[in-house]
């Protein structure tokens, strides 16, 4: 038997074929394991992609679980979204990837604003040529997560100007028309319901003058079409008017709607904000404007604002669109020097944003500019020496990014509208 073994080491006859006939086996098996695992490779990314998907899924906006996660006023398991999540991963295996999926398990929780979700599989791949070395199955497992912050709960409660500085024309063309047809070269259309010749307001619609309250009124408009547009989920936001008063004889908040999520019903109530009126020209020393009062009478009908995670805890925001000047009875606090012994005419209080903002209400501020007038002594007498102020007290009353200025030729719509989106966008990084 050795001799035979020796002479066959030496033969040189036929020796590739039996060595190849010894390596067959070994190498069929190294290429079978390199087609097995390639194959086992794709399937297990196709997995993977599967739950990552099923993960984003659960908390999109598409899916049905989120309209419910976001109304949710408790924290912990959304069992639709995990329902859902499972859906989604069932439904992107495919047939002939020939995988057996022998578990999944989906976990979506909220917590406060965040939303998590979280998918893991465990599955077999079957084997082809690695059979052959007794391996039937490629055991595989992974898991995928993602995470959302919830769509905030808002509240905003609209405070505008309507007193009558907010009747001048609204373009410099509406300003110039008034000049040309008033006998005291006047930029105002004050709504004086005295006598005929005194009512600048009928005189700016007979001449078809846009006044800047008007521009205020379709702004307040079109901000709740932007709002219905924007909610994520039905109810999201809620919305209030107020003004100023509807008459000089009786200045004070005046609720033009009540807080409502019905943004249809906002709108058509603010069709009626208009200009306060005055009985005649020079009635009460002209102090219609009292924002201290005002502010102060808004704060308290503000409740404590919450995290907007729920319907019952949303966040707050006061929008306060004004020129920025108050006039008022006020002989004891002033900023300002007194004209007739008890009128004020100042540059707001930014003490009574404090107030407000200090409870952790946002505070959005469009600043209507309150328009020079050089040849008006009484303009030049006790506006004028703080005209530098009204843009800097106006902007100081904002919460930090939420102020805009709008001159005559600017829109005002498209400046409420662009808060609006600025406030939503600072209530979802609001934990």
């Amino acid at each position: 038997m050795f001799t035979l073994l020796r002479r066959w080491a030496r033969s040189t006859s036929g020796n590739f074929s039996q060595i190849a006939a010894l390596l067959t086996v070994p190498l069929v098996g190294a290429i079978g394991l390199a087609v097995d695992y390639s194959q086992a490779l794709e399937v297990r990314r196709q997995l993977f992609e599967a739950a990552d998907a099923a993960a984003v899924g659960a908390i999109a906006d598409s899916s049905p679980a989120y309209d419910q996660t976001a109304l949710m006023e408790d924290d912990g398991p959304v069992p639709a979204g995990e329902k859902d999540a499972i859906s989604l991963f069932s439904a992107n295996v495919r047939s002939e990837w020939a995988v057996q999926v022998s578990a999944v398990k989906a976990e979506v929780r909220k917590a406060g604003s965040d939303l998590t979700a979280k998918v893991s599989f465990t599955a077999r791949i079957p084997m082809t040529f690695m059979r052959i070395l007794g391996y039937e199955y490629l055991d595989v497992k992974g898991e995928a997560t993602s995470a959302r912050r919830t769509a905030p709960f808002i509240d905003f409660y609209l405070l505008l100007d309507n007193t009558p500085s907010m009747g001048v024309g609204a373009t410099t063309a509406d300003i110039a028309t008034m000049v040309a047809n008033t006998p005291d070269k006047c930029a105002f259309a004050c709504h004086d319901l005295s006598t005929h010749p005194n009512d600048y307001y009928k005189k700016a619609k007979n001449l078809g003058v846009t006044m800047r309250i008007d521009v205020v009124r379709s702004a307040t408009e079109q901000m709740m079409d932007t709002a219905a547009d924007t909610e994520t989920f039905n109810n999201q936001f809620r919305a209030a008017i107020y003004t100023f008063g509807t008459s000089c004889t009786d200045p004070g908040l005046v609720t033009v709607k009540s807080l409502t999520s019905s943004l249809s019903s906002a709108k058509a109530a603010a069709k009626n904000i208009d200009l306060m009126t005055i009985p005649y020209q020079g009635y009460n020393n002209d102090q219609c404007t009292n924002f201290d009062d005002v502010l102060t009478e808004l704060n308290s009908k503000i409740p404590t604002p919450g995290n907007g995670t729920s319907a019952t805890s949303p966040q707050k925001f006061l929008f306060f669109v004004s020129d920025g000047v108050n006039d008022a009875n006020n002989p004891t606090s002033c900023s300002k020097p007194l004209n007739s012994g008890t009128r004020c005419q100042e540059p707001i209080d930014t003490s009574f944003c404090t107030t407000i903002k200090n409870r952790g209400i946002k505070i959005a501020v469009l600043y209507t500019t309150y328009l020079p007038l050089p040849t008006n002594a009484w303009y030049n007498s006790w506006i004028k020496p703080f005209e530098n102020q009204i843009a800097s007290n106006m902007q100081s009353c904002a919460s930090s990014g939420l102020y805009f200025e709008v001159s005559p030729n600017q829109g005002i719509s498209e400046a409420m509208n662009a808060l609006f989106q600025k406030a939503v966008a600072m209530a979802r990084l609001t934990k």
